[in-house]
């Protein structure tokens, strides 16, 4: 049996990039449907890091004082490699109303963003809804018109004027369109791991460590726990699990001793971990009659400073005025021309974050003698030039913030002392 839905807006993917889009269009009264083919928001190993920026459009969206309990407070990063600090960063350096990242658990997200948006008349969320085909005018060419979705129930057909895929890295409204794209593969893959966070350490710190061409990420987890990212040879996953676990313990031991005994413990079975295929994609048009990409969908990154979620919610908050605006006009070119001033306001800030990462990417893989010479050198060049430390971070950070008073600031959440 075949049921139909009709809004203005189908938004296929309930991620951070199509519940913050869906909810600012019904704040405007435009009518959305979120198809999400997950049937709950309890996602393991999925973005959590929150950039500045989308902290504070969180707070200008109502969204922080909902959340209040459910993050971390990031204040600090460092980088050490080969057992020395190389870089120390304080965020409270830098002058704008938000200056801290929050570590931000996706179900509480997602759930705050659903709860909002189901305040709103013309809001539907259908979850366990799996798109599986376009509806087209005019034969397999026309204009997309909508989105036909598999759910337990039978088959849904949602006709809308607008379709917008925000359904993350692996995109089927992508694949589905024929848009052009060109996956870039990176020279590593990471595995994530869980962690409790070893007594000695803050729970308000981004950790980096770093032993020759090995490198390890350690993101504090709300409430209690580490995120630990392992970088691994692109396609390495299978020699590694060859060597068996020791050898995943003994790398960690390598660059964090401080979690030698808490990751043998933890860590006894190859399911305890995940693997992420680090790749970047690049779309040369984000948009075609009738539908837009956006979020991880249009310009997939790497894990490096947390801009998938920080790039998601800046697209939502972008976009939506654009789609309000077409709508009030009525007409394709409209929904057309909202598409292509979406894409070129967006993918300055996206070419300059990718590159941002990759050259990340390129010091965190030099090994040697001389590569790890020159990559400590360039860190402390970095680290004792406050002006040169907040221009670089700025870049990822603070793409959307102006500088303002610091007493403006909003500090979220004070750090509790551990015992």
């Amino acid at each position: 049996m075949t049921a139909e839905l009709t809004a203005q807006v189908c938004v296929v993917g309930g991620g951070p990039a199509g519940l913050t889009l869906a909810v600012e269009l019904a704040k405007r009264s435009v009518s959305v449907v979120v198809l999400e083919q997950s049937g709950h928001f309890n996602r393991s190993f999925r973005g959590e890091s929150v950039s500045p920026d989308s902290v504070w459009l969180l707070d200008r969206l109502g969204l922080l004082d909902r959340l209040d309990g459910t993050y971390e407070q990031m204040h600090h990063m460092e980088i050490i490699d080969s057992g020395s600090t190389v870089l120390s960063v304080d965020f409270s350096d830098f002058p704008y109303p938000h200056p801290y990242p929050v570590e931000l658990p996706q179900p509480a997200l997602l759930s705050a963003l659903a709860d909002v948006g189901r305040e709103h008349q013309g809001f539907t969320l259908r979850q366990s809804a799996t798109a599986v085909g376009l509806l087209r005018e005019q034969g397999e060419s026309g204009p997309v018109t909508g989105v036909r979705a598999r759910t337990p129930d039978g088959e849904l057909v949602v006709r809308a004027a607008l379709t917008v895929a925000a359904d993350g890295r692996f995109s089927k409204v992508r694949e589905m369109s024929g848009l052009p794209y060109e996956k870039q593969p990176l020279d590593r893959d990471v595995v994530w791991l869980r962690l409790p966070i070893p007594d000695e350490w803050d729970s308000n710190t981004y950790r980096i460590r770093i032993r020759g061409g090995e490198h390890g990420l350690f993101i504090p987890t709300h409430p209690d726990s580490v995120r630990v990212g392992l970088n691994i040879p692109k396609g390495g996953l299978k020699d590694l699990r060859a060597q068996g676990l020791g050898a995943l313990h003994e790398r960690l031991d390598r660059l964090a001793p401080e979690l030698s005994a808490t990751v043998r413990k933890e860590v006894r079975s190859w399911s305890d971990t995940s693997m992420l295929d680090i790749f970047t994609t690049v779309v040369p048009s984000w948009s075609m009659p009738g539908l837009i990409l956006m979020g991880d969908a249009a310009h997939t990154l790497t894990p490096i400073l947390g801009q998938g979620v920080n790039h998601a919610i800046i697209d939502a908050v972008t976009l939506a005025p654009l789609v309000e605006g077409a709508l009030a006009e009525n007409s394709a070119a409209a929904l057309a021309r909202a598409g292509e001033t979406f894409q070129r306001s967006r993918e300055e800030a996206v070419r300059l974050s990718r590159a941002l990462q990759l050259r990340q990417e390129r010091l965190f893989a030099l090994d040697g003698r001389l590569g790890g010479l020159a990559r400590r050198s360039l860190y402390r060049v970095v680290d004792r030039n406050r002006t040169l430390q907040q221009k670089v971070l700025a870049r990822a950070y603070f793409q959307v913030q102006e500088p303002g008073q610091t007493v403006a600031r909003r500090v979220v959440r004070q750090p509790v002392p551990r015992p």
